[in-house]
Formats: C-alpha cells, structure tokens, sequence
C-alpha cells in the first residue's frame, strides 16, 4: 500500500509541474513580446522625431520627443520635472544638447520655477551651463524662492559656473528681495567665486537688513579668508549688521584670528552695539578674545597701522586697487595692501 501511496503521489506531482511548467514559459514569452513593442514603439517615435528635425518643423520634434521621454512637456504645467532638467543635474552633456537640438525649451520650469540653469550650476556642470545659455536660458531667472543660476553656482562654490553667468548678462548684484550670491559665498568659505563676483563689480559694502554686509557674514561664520578679501578690497571695517559691528560678530564668535585681522584693519574697539555693548563685553568671559580685546586696549596703536590706514582712506574705496602701480618700494607696496 505505501508503494502505490509513492506511486500515485509521484504521478500526480509530475502531472501538476507540466502545466506550470507550461505557463511559466508563457509568462516568459508574454514579458519578451511586451518588452519588444515597448522597444519598438520608442525606436518609432525616435525616427520620427528625427524625421520631422531633418523637415524643420521642431515643434512636432518637440512634442513627440516628449512623448519619448514619457514626459508632457507644457509651460507651466505641474509636471515637476523635463529630461532637460535631469540631463542638467546629471551633468549629461551630449544628452542635454540632442534634446537642445529636439526644440525641447530651455527656459522650462517646474513648479517651483526652477529652470534646467538652476539644475546644471547647482551640480557644478560648467559645460552644460554654457550650453544651456548658448541656446537662450535666462540667466537671470529666479524660482519662487528668488534664488537665481549665479545663487546656486556661489552656494556650491562653482568658479566656472560663476564666470559663464557673468559673462553672458548675469546681474552680479541681486536685487534687493532675492537672496544675495556675495552673501551665499562668503557664508560657505567659497573664495574663488567671491573674488569673480567682486572683479564683476559687486558692492563690497552690499548691505542686506537681515544678513548685514558679506564682512558682517564672513565673520559670523568665521571666514578668515573671506573676511581677508573683503578688508583689502576697501570693505568698511566698521559696517555690518544694523549697530552691530563686524569686530562685534567676530568677538561674540570667539574668533581671535578674526578680532587682529579688523583690528590690523582699524575696527573701533570702542563701537557699541544695539545694546550699547563694546565688543569685549560680548566676547566669551574668561576667553581668548576677550583677554586679547583687553591686552589691545591697554596698548598704544603702532604709528605705521594709523599711516597705512591714513593712506588707504585718502587714497578711497574705488582706488585701492590702483595701490600696486605707485611708484613706491615694493615692500611699502605691498605693506599698504596688507600683503
């Protein structure tokens, strides 16, 4: 009895796999065959697409470039995302410029008004940025937080990115409800898109009631290099945030680096805040700034800081950088630049 138990199970085990065995495949084959269509349907559409660029008609190009890409490309539409925005954020340099060459728009935006600008200075793609403003992107576009192309190249600190904006028509000064590109720089420590942004002519004193100036920023954020910059460049050393001082920000900070460099700069060690606070009163008790805020008090200014700082205030902001061609010994050259 149990050998015919084994049999029969055996029989009807062998019998059930055949038919699954069966459709097993046919799923297989159904998935091949849908696969082959779906291939064959972009192939099509791909053709045609080119068909109608080699006609001229770009428009018809456009549309059904979209529909290749599976994505309704309308102005204004709540779609979030173009394949020229993907291929700007990738980087995809070839990809951004066959869609370029589709008529797909350059000057797209998603819902929050972000163009495919936006995307390729925010990933630090120079090419793609170039190639995008060479087809006609606005390089002065801003999304509804008012942050434009040049505000994401100085918030990643891409130099390149930086200088292609500036080139073609980028305003290097925000206006005064968007978010400032000098202030993003100097805040992140990114030196080199800083220095572009000032050679572009960006007020050094660019005075924004919630940031205060970009030395006001550097030293919030303890730039040094930054805050160096901005000092030789003619920043006013006692100008930052409302009656806040710079020497102020950089006291409350602990940043003893910071205080010598206003200090060397001729900080008023003596300026009041909003508070009538000197800066050594809101330095850290018992710290390092505060013990040298009290050592410098009690010592006499050098005679050669008052004359370089004589000098540089009577030879004006707009002229520092005339300093290097005087006819003067170099070291007293680069003494007056802080150099």
């Amino acid at each position: 009895m149990s050998d015919a138990a084994q049999q029969l199970a055996g029989s009807t085990a062998t019998g059930d796999n055949k038919p699954f065995a069966a459709q097993l495949s046919n799923v297989y084959l159904s998935i091949l065959a849908l696969f082959c269509f779906k291939l064959f349907v972009k192939i099509s559409l791909n053709l045609l697409t080119y068909f109608y660029i080699v006609r001229g008609n770009r428009k018809e190009a456009a549309r059904i470039s979209a529909e290749f890409y599976d994505y309704a490309q309308q102005r204004g539409s709540w779609t979030d995302r173009s394949p020229l925005h993907d291929a700007a954020s990738q980087g995809r340099l070839l990809a951004l410029r066959t869609l370029i060459v589709q008529g797909h728009d350059v000057n797209s935006v998603t819902i929050d008004q972000v163009t495919p600008l936006h995307e390729a200075c925010l990933g630090d793609h120079a090419p793609c940025a170039r190639a995008l403003v060479d087809a006609g992107a606005d390089v002065n576009a801003s999304t509804v937080d008012g942050a434009t192309p040049l505000w994401n190249a100085c918030a990643v600190g891409s130099v390149a990115c930086t200088e292609v904006l500036l080139e073609n028509g980028a305003r290097a000064q925000s206006l005064p409800h968007q978010p400032s590109p000098i202030h993003e720089a100097t805040s992140k420590g990114h030196f080199g898109c800083m220095e572009v942004l000032l050679t572009w002519g960006t007020d050094v004193d660019m005075d924004i009631p919630h940031l205060g100036t970009p030395l006001y920023t550097a030293c919030v954020c303890q730039e040094l290099e930054c805050a160096r910059k901005l000092l030789r460049e003619g920043a006013n050393v006692q100008k930052g945030k409302s009656l806040d001082s710079p020497l102020h920000a950089a006291a409350e900070k602990d940043c003893t680096a910071m205080v010598k460099l206003l200090l060397d700069f001729g900080a008023d060690i003596n300026a009041r805040d909003g508070e009538c606070r000197r800066p050594v009163e809101v330095a850290p008790p018992s710290s390092l700034t505060e013990g040298f805020l009290l050592l410098y008090e009690a010592m006499p200014r050098l005679l050669s800081q008052l004359c370089r700082q004589c000098i540089r205030t009577c030879v004006g902001q707009d002229r520092l950088h005339l300093l290097c061609h005087l006819p003067l010994p170099s070291r007293i050259r680069s003494f007056l630049q802080y150099q």
